[in-house]
């Protein structure tokens, strides 16, 4: 590939895609860049149009199509951001779009793309029944298929990201890969211009086709197990993708769940940002020490996304409260008699805690009769006081036991 042309259609492409998307912000962190030891900006793409970067292509290849391929409509199979994408690059181009949903996608990410005016088909439990769905309305209607990564207008399109970071010289670009679009035009856009920036792919555990694949030297496909970072979770990158990615990027590193868990919730503390999980693994490579970077340098990692299921949003943020212990559960077997709950209450009262739930449990097998067991959780400010706390009820003869 001559790398030098594609960077020069990059920008053309964003000149000709900026009426129609955001020049998302790059914010720096005094949070993360003195936990990592590095200046760290992060590029805000969740606040894209539709929540994520996947937009940017669609539009680049929507544009892309002769009038009678307009004519024709387009369509696309994704359970999320870049089924929102095609929607609302279709809508605002006035182009018709049929999208295939698994039907297992979020509600939410269901009801987002077809208000952005789609033609939405719920179809199969996994993407590649919807796939098959998809190539029987093509062989129907005629239908444009807008691929998700395996297209070079769509990679250009992402690739205007990058172009977005010329003027800040980053010595490390980190970007989450799935099936490798955001990577290949973003390192095409950037390599051409700065050879020295470092470009660092993130892969979840659950998904490391690329990873395996560029250790290789070869396409290798591999099989995603469940992950909450969803929206990379592929299980082969494309030829084009893994050409791209074999030349230009530095590196890949995997991260797990409960990394990027951490990292869902320090945005949201810390940078009052909502991020998805496939977005927040790029910061989670660099929080959890995965990408070793000499101290001072200027990082910016992608954001890619923020449309996270709020539910899925509620259980981690309460795992990573319980994990960290600022919310505590603890169990206790006392006398099945009146003072002792409040003998309890009142000792967590003194630390300043926060009870959240009391359970008694009477009929457990490990329960003396005329005994309870109780559970009883808790948030609590400064887990340096839980000694004091069990202290007190041991001089109580009450023996409590946390529960991790």
């Amino acid at each position: 590939m001559d790398y030098n042309i594609l960077q020069q259609k990059i920008v053309k492409i964003k000149e000709s895609i900026s009426p129609f998307i955001h020049e998302t912000p790059l914010d720096y962190s005094y949070t993360f860049s003195q936990m990592i030891g590095s200046n760290i900006y992060l590029k805000m793409e969740n606040l894209q149009k539709t929540g994520s970067f996947k937009v940017r292509g669609a539009f680049s290849k929507l544009m892309s199509l002769s009038s009678s391929e307009k004519e024709k409509g387009v369509i696309a199979v994704s359970a999320g951001n870049h089924a929102q994408g095609v929607a609302y690059a279709s809508s605002v181009l006035g182009i018709k779009s049929i999208v295939v949903m698994p039907e297992t996608a979020p509600i939410s990410k269901y009801l987002a793309t077809k208000g952005y005016g789609a033609n939405v088909i719920l179809y199969g439990k996994y993407l590649h029944e919807s796939m098959q769905k998809a190539q029987e309305i093509i062989r129907d209607t005629g239908s444009i298929l807008i691929h998700p990564y395996d297209d070079i207008n769509v990679i250009l399109g992402q690739g205007t990201l990058g172009v977005e970071l010329y003027n800040q010289s980053p010595d490390y670009v980190v970007v989450p890969i799935g099936g490798g679009g955001l990577i290949s035009g973003i390192s095409i856009a950037l390599k051409t211009k700065y050879k020295n920036t470092k470009i660092i792919g993130v892969q979840s555990y659950a998904s490391s086709s690329l990873k395996i694949s560029k250790d290789l030297g070869r396409l290798t496909e591999v099989e995603p197990s469940f992950s909450i970072a969803d929206g990379i979770l592929v299980k082969s990158p494309s030829k084009t993708t893994f050409e791209i990615i074999n030349d230009l990027v530095d590196d890949i590193v995997l991260v797990d769940d409960d990394e990027i868990s951490n990292a869902i919730v320090l945005l949201l503390e810390r940078n009052k940002t909502l991020v998805e999980g496939a977005g927040a693994a790029s910061l989670a490579a660099l929080i959890s020490g995965k990408i070793k970077i000499p101290y001072g340098k200027k990082v910016i990692p992608i954001l890619s996304g923020g449309n996270i299921d709020l539910s899925l949003m509620t259980q981690i943020v309460d795992k990573m409260l319980y994990k960290t212990k600022r919310i505590v559960k603890i169990r206790v077997i006392v006398p099945d008699k009146p003072g002792y709950l409040n003998k309890v209450l009142t000792y967590i009262t003194q630390i300043r805690g926060n009870i959240i739930d009391v359970i008694h449990d009477r009929i457990s097998s490990d329960v003396p009769p005329g005994y309870t067991k109780i559970y009883v959780m808790f948030e609590i400010s400064n887990i340096e006081m839980l000694s004091s706390f069990l202290y007190g009820l041991s001089k109580e003869g009450i023996e409590a036991k946390i529960i991790d």
